[in-house]
């Protein structure tokens, strides 16, 4: 077993709850070998379709810039897992700080929310647990266990509650592509449901009664990516499907559907590429 290191910083994972970062997230920036280079640098832009919020029938269309960073560092690091460094790892397990967000959902052009309060975007941090169930040649299976609290993003910011996605993540190198799949059940305190689904009764209309929404169940999400080196370019694409049943707010009038589709497609030129070579460390 490796010794077991300590330092500080955080992991952007992929399939991240959070929409946007989530979505970002899911494009794996790496490929297996043996002997690679240290870092690597480019830059690019992704295409995104995000629902308004989970539930929605309305999306919005993103147009992103997408910095391309692989870092292969003996503590920090930047690759296919995510940007991180790492509070405790060994062969088994490890330990960082999982990160995720949501867009905010301007009420003028969503019609269920309309003439309700602003829905601004939203940050959340917290620790994830990740440890690995099986492993082999181009392929590994871990389980990954975030618990994040959230913070509205504002100028003055206020929790929100929490939230967490474990998930079972499977990644695999397949014909040169890096893939992933991961699925798990989301969980939320009513807090952070409320935030996104109460209807105060200042609010409410004839076609939008007041509502409460409670802790619990959020549903279930299934992500799955693929991102390859091919020469300069590094491309990537992810689809990630949500279902809202059994979710403790499926009842609220804000709910107008019970899944919802998140995609995207990504590119970045990389045009530098250190001369240090280090072995992959996985």
């Amino acid at each position: 077993m490796k010794q077991a290191k300590r330092v500080f910083g955080h992991r952007v994972r992929q399939g991240s709850t959070g929409v946007l970062i989530g979505a970002i997230g899911a494009f794996s920036a790496d490929t297996a070998q043996a002997d690679q280079p240290l870092w690597e640098l480019g830059m690019g832009a992704a295409a995104l379709r995000v629902p308004h919020y989970r539930g929605s029938d309305q999306s919005h269309d993103w147009l992103l810039p997408v910095p391309y960073l692989v870092f292969r560092g003996s503590f920090l690091r930047s690759d296919r897992e995510g940007t991180r460094a790492v509070l405790l790892d060994s062969d088994r397990v490890d330990l960082d700080l999982s990160f995720g967000a949501t867009p905010p959902a301007n009420t003028d052009d969503n019609r269920a929310r309309a003439g309700m309060r602003e829905l601004g975007a939203t940050l959340e941090v917290g620790p994830n647990l990740n440890m690995v169930l099986a492993r082999g040649t181009g392929w590994k299976l871990d389980l990954r266990v975030p618990v994040r609290a959230a913070f509205t993003v504002a100028s003055h910011p206020r929790t929100i509650g929490w939230i967490s996605n474990p998930v079972i993540n499977l990644d695999a190198q397949v014909w040169g592509w890096n893939i992933g799949l991961q699925t798990g059940p989301l969980l939320g305190s009513r807090r952070f449901h409320g935030y996104f689904y109460d209807v105060a009764p200042a609010e409410a209309t004839a076609i939008r009664p007041a509502y409460a929404a409670g802790g619990g169940s959020a549903g279930w999400a299934l992500t799955s990516s693929a991102s390859r080196r091919v020469g300069s370019w590094w491309l990537a694409g992810f689809v990630r499907a949500d279902t809202l049943r059994g979710a403790a707010f499926r009842d609220s009038p804000l709910v107008k559907q019970d899944s919802n589709l998140t995609f995207g497609f990504a590119a970045s030129w990389v045009f530098f590429v250190s001369d240090s070579r280090v072995a992959d460390s996985r």
